[in-house]
């Protein structure tokens, strides 16, 4: 078998994680990304809508979408930003709060049974190459315009 790319192995992973988080959620009538949403906000102050986006790294349309649905379910609520007339903020209901917590103890037994398995050297040395990949990207320096240049004036 020939040896799989750096993007294949981190495309499968993710899809296996998300696929196992959208089964539990399901038991509970959820998806991953309500889980997710809970837990980004901020649960006695709640939070800006406009920082939830970059926050979860989420599309607008998806988190309107998903922010619409949790509404419907009584999982949050919005208010007027009393500090900025034109924002609003996100706050968890009681029963927002309840899954919240179980949102929480699902990460928090995923990362446990994980760490169980996998040394705690591995793990460090993931993080390590995790954040090496995100500083790479988010810096600009995998496709970069001076080598896309070089490479068309070589060829």
């Amino acid at each position: 078998m020939k040896d799989k790319t750096i993007d294949y192995v981190l495309r499968a992973t993710w899809q296996a994680v998300s696929r196992m988080y959208n089964e539990e959620a399901a038991k509970y009538g959820a998806t991953m990304a309500t889980g997710f949403v809970l837990l980004s906000i901020d649960k006695d102050k709640g939070t800006p809508s406009t920082t939830l986006g970059p926050k979860m790294g989420m599309e607008a349309t998806s988190l309107t979408r998903t922010l619409k649905s949790m509404e419907e379910k009584g999982l949050i609520i919005r208010k007027r930003n009393p500090f900025d007339g034109r924002g609003v903020l996100i706050y968890l209901t009681d029963l927002g709060k309840e899954k919240r917590e179980l949102s929480k103890n699902t990460v928090l037994k995923f990362n446990e049974t994980i760490k169980q398995h996998v040394s705690q050297e591995k793990l460090k040395h993931f993080m390590e190459v995790s954040d090496a990949i995100n500083e790479l990207i988010q810096d600009k320096n995998i496709f970069n315009q001076t080598d896309l240049i070089n490479d068309e004036t070589n060829h």
